[in-house]
C-alpha cells in the first residue's frame, strides 16, 4: 500500500504504542507457565500475533481482548509447524522453546526472514542435545528435542535474541545449564528478558554478561504483567514533534531498561525543547544541531536517528552501522538510498552512517517493505517542502500498526 504524508505541523496528545519486544517475551513466558497468566497493554502488531499463534501451536489457550490478554500455559503439542512471520526475535525466541519438545518440529517464515542467518540456531542447539538442520543456515530449521540443557557457547555479536531464547527455554530444563557469550551486543535487552523472567520466578545469574548460569527444573509463575510502552516506537513521536509540532507523548518509563530509551540524550544533545511531567514528554520544534551518537547497543535507533539528522544545522555521526546488514533490509544501504531521494545526503563510514543535514524535500520513497523505514519516511514528510510517497508503507504492521492513524491523530495530512 502507497500512502502520502504531506508537511504537517503536529500537536496534542499521543500514547507510545505497546513494547512488542516485552509482549513476546510475557507470551513465552506465559506459554512455559502453568495457569493463567494475564498480559495488560499488549502489542497486538503482526510480530506479537506471530508469537501467540506459535504459542497456540505450542500448547496454550490464547484469549485477546482489547486490553489485555489471557494465556494459560500448556506444552500438549498441537502442531509441528510454527510460522514466526517476519519475526527475528521470534524465530530466536522460540526455537529454542521449540526445541523443549520431543517431536520434530519444522519452524518457518516469510519476507525477510527468509534471507536472514539461522546457522547460530543450530550450532548452539545442537551443543545443547538437540536434532537441530536448517536449509544451509536460512530457514526453514528442524528442531527435535527435548532440550536437557548442558553447556554452549554462542556469539553475540549479530543479535542478542538467540540468547533471550536459550534464557527462556533452559530454565524448564532437566539440567542445570551455563551458556557462554562472546561480544555480546544489546545487553539492555538481555536485561529487559531478566526482568521478564524474574516477574515469572525464574533465576538466572550471570558474570558480566558474559557467562549465563542457569539451574535447570524450575516453574513459571502465572501472573499479571503489564507490557510497558515501545522506546523504537516512541522515538519517532518524539522525532516528529522536534522537527515540526508541539506534542505530548505519554506513556513511556523514563526509568526503561529498554535500549531506544537513549533517544532522549540524542535529543538533548541536538537541542530539542522538551519537557518531562511523570510520563509525559513534551517535545517541540525548536533549532536542532548536529550530534554524535554510539547505536551499537540501540541499532532500532538508526532510522529516527537519520530523520533527526535530516532536520540539524552540521553534520551528524551515528555509529555502530555493522548492526544494520541484518534487519528487515539492509537499513543502511535503505536509508542511505531513500534519504537520498529526499535531498539528504546520507554515507557509510568505516562503521558510521554520517549524516548532512539540509532541506527535506517531497519524493517518492520505498520503504523496502521495512517498518522502521516506512516510518522515518512518514516522520521526515512532516517539515519537508513537498508530499513524500512511500510505498508499501503497510510494514509499518510489523511493530506500531496505529502508526499512520496517530499522526492523522495529531494533525498530519496522510493520504491512502
Amino acid at each position: 500500500m502507497e500512502r502520502s504524508v504531506e508537511p504537517s505541523f503536529i500537536s496534542g496528545e499521543i500514547k507510545a504504542p505497546p513494547s512488542k519486544s516485552m509482549t513476546q517475551r510475557a507470551i513465552a513466558a506465559s506459554l512455559l507457565a502453568e495457569g493463567e497468566s494475564i498480559i495488560v497493554n499488549p502489542s497486538y502488531c503482526d510480530d506479537s500475533l506471530a508469537a501467540m499463534s506459535i504459542a497456540v501451536s505450542l500448547g496454550a489457550k490464547v484469549k485477546p481482548g482489547p486490553d489485555s490478554m489471557r494465556i494459560t500455559g500448556s506444552r500438549e503439542l498441537k502442531e509441528t509447524k510454527l510460522n514466526c512471520g517476519e519475526s527475528g526475535l521470534a524465530i530466536r525466541l522460540f526455537s529454542p522453546v521449540a526445541s523443549l519438545f520431543d517431536a520434530e518440529i519444522t519452524v518457518t517464515g516469510s519476507g525477510s526472514l527468509k534471507r536472514r542467518p539461522m546457522q547460530m540456531i543450530e550450532e548452539a542447539l545442537r551443543q545443547l542435545g538437540v536434532e537441530c538442520n536448517t536449509a544451509e543456515g536460512y530457514l526453514p530449521i528442524t528442531i527435535k528435542g527435548p532440550l536437557g540443557g548442558g553447556d554452549c557457547r554462542i556469539d553475540g555479536s549479530i543479535s542478542s535474541q538467540l540468547l533471550t531464547g536459550l534464557l527462556m527455554s533452559l530454565p524448564v530444563a532437566e539440567k542445570d545449564s551455563t551458556v557462554l557469550v562472546k561480544n555480546l551486543r544489546s545487553k539492555p535487552y538481555i536485561e529487559m528478558t531478566l526482568e521478564v523472567l524474574k516477574d515469572f520466578g525464574i533465576e538466572v545469574s550471570n558474570d558480566n554478561f558474559e557467562i549465563f548460569r542457569i539451574p535447570g527444573r524450575q516453574k513459571y509463575i502465572p501472573l499479571t504483567y503489564e507490557v510497558e510502552s515501545d522506546w523504537s516506537g516512541g522515538a519517532f513521536l518524539l522525532v516528529a514533534g522536534a522537527i515540526n509540532g508541539s506534542l505530548k507523548v505519554s506513556g513511556l518509563r523514563t526509568g526503561s531498561r529498554q535500549s531506544d530509551a537513549a533517544i532522549m540524550r540524542v535529543l538533548k544533545d541536538a537541542g530539542a525543547n522538551m519537557k518531562i511531567t511523570g510520563d509525559i514528554i513534551e517535545i517541540s520544534k525548536s533549532d536542532l544541531k548536529a550530534f554524535d551518537f554510539d547505536a551499537t547497543e540501540s541499532p532500532d535507533l538508526f532510522p529516527p536517528l537519520v530523520t533527526l539528522a535530516a532536520y540539524c544545522e552540521g553534520v551528524s555521526t551515528i555509529r555502530g552501522a555493522s548492526r544494520l546488514a541484518h534487519k528487515e533490509s539492509n537499513r543502511a544501504s535503505a536509508l542511505t538510498e531513500e534519504f537520498g531521494k529526499m535531498g539528504i545526503h546520507v554515507v557509510t563510514e568505516n562503521d558510521s552512517l554520517v549524516v548532512r543535514g539540509g532541506k527535506v524535500s517531497g519524493a517518492r520513497v520505498n520503504s523496502h517493505e521495512d517498518h522502521r523505514i516506512a516510518m522515518a519516511a512518514a516522520v521526515a514528510a512532516l517539515g519537508a517542502s513537498g508530499t513524500v510517497y512511500i510505498k508499501d508503507s503497510h510494514s509499518v504492521g510489523k511493530s506500531y500498526p496505529s502508526f499512520f492513524d496517530d499522526l492523522r491523530k495529531a494533525g498530519a495530512v496522510v493520504h491512502e
